[in-house]
């Protein structure tokens, strides 16, 4: 059956999940606008995408309205990095409300089906674990990651608002710590850091005992998960968890073994950073059965979540080299 042609916006285009989304959408053969501040979006990041008859780049900052046609909108600008979040909290934080106001009134306006990229920091420092849908959160809302945390948590509040009471068709996705081609490498997140050590040659180290747990998902798998969400039927809203369980030991390992990285790993037992440290390591998540429902529902089988294929997604070609050396 030959899939409708859609007219699609995706804030965020020149992102990292932004551009991998705008691929995947391209190649469908769908008209896709990608919109972006280039805060932390690079434009070669979309470069590739320019001399395609169906894709346009934007420079827009959705904290303002902005008015076009369009079908379906993925809104994904935010900087979700602590690094490139906490630079400018209060944009960040005008990123999140004003701008999920601005393309919900652009939906409204034009009946689009939305899609908000929301966060697995709208749980915070979580007492339960693993994180269910339900599970409401440990947020502090005066913290230094309040901008980022309750800034989503807001988003989603107007995204279910919309719906209710003006029954917009909404899709909440909550994305956990995803890795792959076009990772900023300063990003101070947990990939980035180990692989950026093991190309320098340095001890790959995790901070606290290394029992906790992260969940990392390939970026080609979570855009799966985006477009599965969005193409199911209107009444599933979300907010649905996107993520992969995988070991952090075994992580790092997976990243010394394929860097050829001959130096040990640091002692598990080294010092935990301060609690306001962009580094800091929390005590993470298992995403199992109830948690992980797109899984059962929409989601295809994870194919690439192992440590030992990020030297090729990294380093695939010279651009990605050097960027890790530089």
């Amino acid at each position: 059956m030959t899939q409708k042609k859609l007219r699609i916006l995706v804030t965020g285009g020149a992102g990292f999940l932004g551009s991998h989304l705008c691929e995947r959408l391209v190649a469908q053969g769908h008209d896709v606008l990608a919109v972006d501040n280039y805060f932390t979006g690079r434009k070669e990041n979309i470069a590739h995408l320019l001399k395609e008859s169906n894709f346009e780049a934007m420079r827009h900052d959705i904290c303002f309205p902005l008015y076009v046609e369009v079908d379906e909108i993925y809104n994904l600008a935010c900087p979700a990095s602590p690094v490139h979040y906490q630079f400018d909290p209060v944009q960040t934080t005008k990123t999140s409300v004003s701008g999920a106001i601005n393309m919900l009134g652009l939906a409204k306006r034009v009946r689009a089906k939305v899609f908000q990229s929301s966060t697995s920091e709208v749980y915070g420092d979580p007492t339960v674990h693993p994180q269910t849908e339900e599970y409401r959160g440990n947020v502090n809302p005066i913290g230094p990651r309040a901008c980022y945390d309750e800034g989503k948590r807001c988003a989603e509040t107007l995204f279910f608002d919309y719906h209710r009471q003006h029954n917009l068709r909404v899709k909440v996705a909550r994305i956990f710590n995803t890795y792959g081609p076009r990772m900023h490498p300063n990003d101070g997140r947990v990939v980035s850091n180990f692989i950026v050590q093991a190309l320098q040659g340095q001890p790959i180290t995790v901070y606290g005992d290394g029992k906790q747990t992260r969940a990392f998902c390939y970026v080609d798998d979570l855009v799966e998960g985006f477009l599965r969400l969005m193409a199911s039927p209107d009444e599933v809203t979300g907010p649905i968890n996107l993520g992969n369980p995988v070991d952090v030991a075994n992580f790092q390992k997976g990243i010394r073994n394929r860097f050829r990285n001959q130096h040990a790993l640091a002692a598990k037992n080294a010092p935990r950073l301060p609690q306001n440290h962009f580094h800091r390591a929390r005590i993470f998540f298992q995403l199992r059965g109830e948690c992980f429902r797109l899984r059962r529902r929409f989601y295809r089988r994870q194919r690439h979540h192992r440590a030992f294929c990020l030297r090729n997604n990294f380093l695939r070609n010279h651009e990605h080299v050097a960027i890790f050396e530089s």
